[in-house]
């Protein structure tokens, strides 16, 4: 419990340094995600903003300073004497951030928030970063940077009638605020500061009891909203209000309720509510690895990583955003020539590659890449994704159409057709194989097809139902034969090797083996693939990569299937300390634990939730 300036102690405070920046950058266990629904921004624990595209998660961004610390773009916010100490925490049941800064003269607490409109979210995006005096008087400094490392346009400013304007193609940036101290433009009289291109900054003081706005608003290629200081403050107050009606909907009664929760928030940032789609992180070009050459951008939305978050929705008994979900990846995949792909951008369109962007990379570990290769894969396991996620919409009451119904019969017959097929399996490898795992998912997805069928929600030929049926018992027949090592005691990366692959954890849940070779395989992949709770994704990324967290999640959860529910439970109580100090997640972990990959990862929190269902339901049958 910390001291407070006049003696008293201040429960629930927890103030310590803030991160130390090394060349403009912190380790990306620093950062809070904070969102409207439409873009997300990293908030780093010594208040700067280094990531935030405007007004859309997939717009360029112009805040981009966590793969650029000198170009890419910041919103700076902090005491002016560098000796100061940071706490923070979300506001309960909501995504918005307060951040407490204690100097030696005071307390001062920050609340930022993407706010949300009247009828949800804005038409324009609205950052906002709303300053209380707590205790005695603290010296502040702001400053907006913007930048395009990901394009090429020159920062520009634009003098209005009411006020300056700075553009970055066809994004335009306004600030307002209120006792906020602005001073710029800095400079030359142009507005164009003699060492850079053009920005916002500004000093204040607060008091006990005072309050200032700092308010970013921003546009793409429209007209720019001039906002309200006052109705932007009460705009803070409504958001707070908007993520606590949607929490209240929310409804989890299991262990580990902090951790379950958090990432269901985190979830949620992810969702592109203009189209329902779901994006897979927030961010682009965060490094998978310390050396390069891993640094895609995951703003797209997976088949797969959509399917996953349904299906926890449909568990905590929302409706809106499953069912905003599944229309949207449906009509994705009719409009897209009714193939299999293996995801979208986020209006639902195929993308086009990737790009090199000019940044440097966070701690210039590059090459930075807009888009991502994997687009044009075959990935049998999308397959049982699709229609694995229909099964469980409809066991919540709801009724395909007739052309999802023939959708989903096509993706059946494909997935009888192509299993025998090599594929890029599920880590979008560039090496096609006979993936063990990919086979168990067309079994999983032609199993999947049999309940549609039997309950009346897909009508296929008679022909083809008997077709199904077959193929289910030939993958069975298959991985006995040709996925099971005794010599190794496992299943297998593929036949004729030796590695281990942690995406067959996937298949204890599905149904596909919760047996004794089931059991073995988890104990051969901790053996080989194991970093104490954590865990790689196959052999040889021990090497390469940091641990994956969604696969240590996988474990606990086959722990549980294979009726090691005591190790389970043990294994998730050591997973759910795995988080950040605010419960935000990346994709892997390094052995030092520090974070590595695009963040939030929703596959991380993702495997998190599922993990806690999966376990608390066999607990509650045992």
């Amino acid at each position: 419990m910390e001291q407070l300036q006049d003696g008293s102690k201040d429960p629930g405070r927890d103030f310590s340094a803030p991160d130390e920046r090394v060349d403009g950058y912190v380790d990306l266990r620093s950062y809070a995600a904070i969102g409207d629904g439409r873009t997300v921004a990293l908030v780093a624990r010594d208040g700067q903003i280094d990531w935030l595209p405007l007004p859309d998660l997939f717009t360029r961004p112009v805040i981009a300073g966590v793969v650029d610390s000198g170009r890419g773009g910041r919103f700076e916010l902090r005491p002016v004497d560098d000796d100061f100490e940071v706490d923070r925490s979300y506001i309960d049941g909501t995504n918005v951030l307060t951040t407490r800064f204690r100097t030696a003269t005071g307390v001062v607490e920050i609340t930022d928030a993407l706010v949300t409109g009247v009828a949800g979210r804005l038409p324009w995006a609205e950052l906002v970063r709303r300053v209380d005096g707590v205790e005695g008087s603290v010296d502040l400094r702001w400053a907006v940077h913007p930048g395009d490392v990901f394009g090429d346009d020159a920062v520009e400013r634009v003098d209005t009638v009411h006020g300056p304007v700075l553009r970055v193609g066809d994004v335009n940036l306004l600030l307002i605020g209120s006792d906020h101290g602005r001073t710029d433009p800095t400079g030359a009289g142009d507005g164009v500061s003699p060492t850079g291109p053009p920005y916002f900054e500004g000093a204040f003081t607060t008091q006990e009891g005072s309050r200032h706005i700092l308010c970013l608003c921003g546009t793409d290629d429209e007209p720019v909203h001039l906002p309200n200081a006052d109705i932007v403050d009460q705009g803070v107050d409504r958001t707070i209000d908007n993520w606590r009606t949607w929490s209240k909907a929310f409804t989890w009664d299991g262990s580990w309720q902090e951790a379950v929760k958090r990432s269901t928030l985190a979830l949620k940032l992810l969702i592109y509510s203009p189209t329902g789609a779901i994006a897979a992180a927030a961010t682009s070009g965060l490094p998978e690895n310390l050396e390069g050459g891993k640094n895609w951008d995951y703003r797209f939305a997976w088949v797969r990583d959509l399917a996953y978050t349904v299906s926890a929705l449909l568990k905590f008994g929302l409706r809106e955003e499953p069912h905003a979900a599944v229309s949207w990846i449906l009509s994705s995949l009719k409009r897209n020539g009714r193939d299999m792909h293996i995801f979208f951008d986020l209006n639902g369109d195929l993308t086009d590659g990737t790009h090199e962007a000019s940044a440097e990379g966070w701690r210039g570990i590059g090459p930075v890449y807009s888009g991502n290769p994997a687009g044009d894969q075959l990935q049998l396991g999308v397959y049982a994704d699709i229609l694995t996620l229909l099964r469980q919409y409809v066991s919540g009451g709801n009724i395909l159409d007739a052309s999802s119904d023939a959708l989903l019969c096509s993706f059946a017959d494909d997935a009888c057709r192509r299993w025998q097929e090599k594929d890029s399996g599920m880590w979008e490898l560039e090496d096609p194989q006979h993936y063990v795992s990919s086979k168990m998912a067309c079994w999983q997805a032609i199993d999947a097809a049999l309940h549609l069928a039997d309950i009346g929600q897909v009508h296929p030929d008679p022909a083809d139902l008997e077709a199904w049926k077959r193929n289910k018992r030939l993958i069975e027949e298959w991985v006995a034969e040709n996925g099971w090592s005794e010599e190794r005691g496992a299943y297998l990366m593929y036949p004729g090797s030796d590695a281990l692959d942690a995406s067959v954890l996937l298949h204890a849940p599905s149904g596909f083996d919760r047996g004794e070779r089931m059991s073995r395989t988890i104990d051969a992949l901790r053996d080989e693939l194991g970093r104490g709770a954590l865990l790689y994704r196959y052999s040889g990324m021990p090497e390469e990569e940091g641990t994956f967290l969604a696969c240590a999640f996988w474990l606990a959860a086959a722990l549980a299937c294979v009726g090691r529910i005591d190790e389970a439970k043990t294994l998730m109580d050591e997973l759910v300390e795995v988080p950040n100090d605010v419960g935000m997640m990346a994709e892997m972990v390094a052995e030092d634990g520090s974070f590595l990959g695009n963040l939030p990862q929703g596959l991380s929190h993702l495997a998190l939730v599922t993990a806690a269902i999966t376990i608390d339901e066999l607990d509650r049958d045992r």
